[in-house]
């Protein structure tokens, strides 16, 4: 495989950033996901943190050096993480369990399949258009279908940000799996947060990959969608990925000289920002509460 990648995570007018992003790839597979914890409820930053840990040890478990049914993978690492972050919400007696929404991808053979819970969401660009993106699970979004809203409304609709489908709660997920897409040279993968993609119109999300490489494009439309929001900007996330099928250009990755087994990846430093107000025997009892919340959750069935 021969992509370019780059991601990048910003608190913005928030006190501390409970997104996480990050990326694992084999010789023949790579895995992408964000996780945008929900700041209405407690501990957000730990259920985005559980489930990006929870789907990138699956995937180092299974990508051998490719996944039988990348969808069915999907469907059942997420379905790992809700079951993960309930764990640790029991474990420490949480009158409220922490939640999160995800998006997530998996690339192999030269196809692209995704799924999501929430708002986070998923843009295939090719071309300077929008050729396929992930439909929100909000309250707003459900409107604009039923032909409540227009389109043009739902960016600054007061319940925007009302979200029904998510990790954490006490029902399951409803996991939204795409079909296969056939990548494209050229084509770019985009995984954000609503931090992002909710102050900028399409045409911009769009459009901002054309031309520069990925280093210069991320933190560009970060900065863009930052000064849109102002002083009440979210937290915004950004993981983007361009497919290369030509020649390996010097910012591309190659993973043809990687061995079966072997993994690189590029997870989210944000833990530590998530936790400024706890001690540091807090620190490290939420980590090795995690690890074992994971550690239970991952036992082979």
């Amino acid at each position: 495989m021969k992509f370019a990648i780059f991601q990048e995570s910003r608190t913005g007018g928030r006190k501390y950033n409970q997104d996480r992003v990050g990326y694992v790839y084999s010789r023949d597979a790579l895995f992408m996901i964000v996780a945008d914890g929900m700041g209405g409820h407690a501990r957000g930053e730990l259920a985005a943190q559980i489930t990006v840990e929870t789907m990138a040890r699956r995937f180092q478990r299974e990508a051998t050096p490719v996944l039988v049914n990348p969808s069915g993978f999907l469907h059942t690492a997420i379905n790992a993480a809700h079951n993960a972050i309930l764990a640790h919400a029991e474990k420490n007696g949480m009158i409220e369990t922490p939640r999160t929404t995800v998006v997530a991808a998996v690339i192999q053979k030269g196809s692209a399949c995704w799924a999501h819970v929430g708002d986070s969401r998923l843009y295939l660009l090719r071309a300077g258009q929008i050729a396929a993106q992930t439909i929100d699970h909000s309250h707003v979004q459900q409107m604009f279908t039923q032909g409540l809203i227009r389109a043009e409304a739902m960016a600054t609709h007061p319940e925007r940000n009302k979200i029904y489908n998510c990790l954490g709660a006490h029902v399951p997920p409803r996991v939204d799996v795409s079909v296969k897409h056939a990548l494209l040279s050229g084509d770019t993968l985009l995984l954000c947060s609503d931090g992002l993609w909710g102050p900028l119109p399409a045409h911009l999300l769009a459009g901002a990959f054309t031309c520069d490489p990925l280093a210069k494009a991320v933190p560009a439309i970060l900065t863009q969608a930052e000064q849109r929001a102002g002083s009440d900007a979210d937290n915004l996330t950004a993981l983007a990925m361009t497919w290369d099928e030509g020649e390996t250009a010097t910012d591309h990755v190659s993973t043809v000289m990687l061995a079966p087994g072997e993994f690189n990846a590029q997870m989210d430093a944000g833990a530590a920002a998530a936790v400024v107000d706890m001690s540091d025997d807090d620190i490290e009892k939420a980590i090795a509460d995690i690890k074992s919340a994971l550690a239970k959750t991952n036992r082979p069935q």
